[in-house]
């Protein structure tokens, strides 16, 4: 009987002390695994990501747009086997003017994020995935700046394919918001008109193509003409009458 007196004095005791005290602060845990995340009280206000310019949950709701945000593609996309749509897409233009520096350099960026893995860095389809074909992607990716299809394709066709994708080409629409896919179609026309120019601006031979030489007639040529002083803009290589 005394024993069992002790004992249960003894238990008592023990759960006394094991219920009293409230601990605040988490236990030493080996390797929690985010077992543990830290509270938040329901709706309470938090901007630390807003402050460092993420958001999360920042998706415009369907049907609306997002506040500084560009009109959608106006042309939806087409039925299976239908080209009407895309055909119609030609004379959709870029709402967006020249970009500046920053622009590009950001254009760049998405260029290569986004489309680079197939395209490549110089928009000749040698992209990381194709590579000569040595690479894991056995169809050739499209030269964005000779194909002879491609390089004349307006910029609503181009941001046509973009959106809804093309041939094995997947949709972008859900990667790059109205202005971004606008913005690449930039980048892309003018490396392709950067490339013709650098073709015109190059021709055989060293001599100058964009030389500026007397008309004839003009003073000190010799020459018997109408329009004294006139000046001829010649853009005909060297070796060509």
């Amino acid at each position: 009987m005394k024993k069992l007196s002790i004992i249960a004095v003894v238990s008592l005791a023990i759960g006394i002390w094991s219920c009293g005290g409230i601990k605040r602060e988490p236990s030493r845990n080996y390797m929690p695994d985010m077992g543990k995340s830290r509270a938040y009280e329901t709706y309470a206000n938090h901007d630390t990501l807003k402050a460092q310019g993420i958001h999360y949950t920042a998706i415009p709701v369907a049907g609306t747009i997002k506040r500084g945000e560009l009109f959608p593609f106006p042309i939806p996309i087409d039925k299976p086997g239908d080209t009407v749509n895309y055909i119609a897409s030609r004379q959709v233009l870029n709402p967006l003017p020249a970009l500046n520096a920053d622009q590009t350099k950001e254009a760049e960026r998405l260029y290569l994020v986004n489309c680079g893995i197939c395209h490549g860095t110089k928009l000749d389809g040698q992209g990381p995935l194709y590579k000569d074909g040595t690479g894991p992607y056995s169809a050739a990716p499209k030269n964005l700046v000779d194909d002879p299809l491609v390089s004349v394709m307006p910029d609503g066709q181009i941001f046509y394919s973009v959106t809804y994708g093309k041939g094995q080409m997947g949709p972008y629409a859900s990667q790059l918001s109205t202005t971004q896919r606008w913005m690449v179609v930039k980048y892309i026309k003018d490396k392709q008109l950067a490339k013709k120019s650098g073709a015109t601006a190059k021709p055989a031979g060293n001599a100058d193509s964009t030389k500026v030489t007397p008309a004839v007639g003009a003073p000190g040529t010799g020459g018997q003409g109408a329009q004294s002083g006139a000046t001829s803009t010649s853009t005909k290589p060297a070796g060509i009458k």
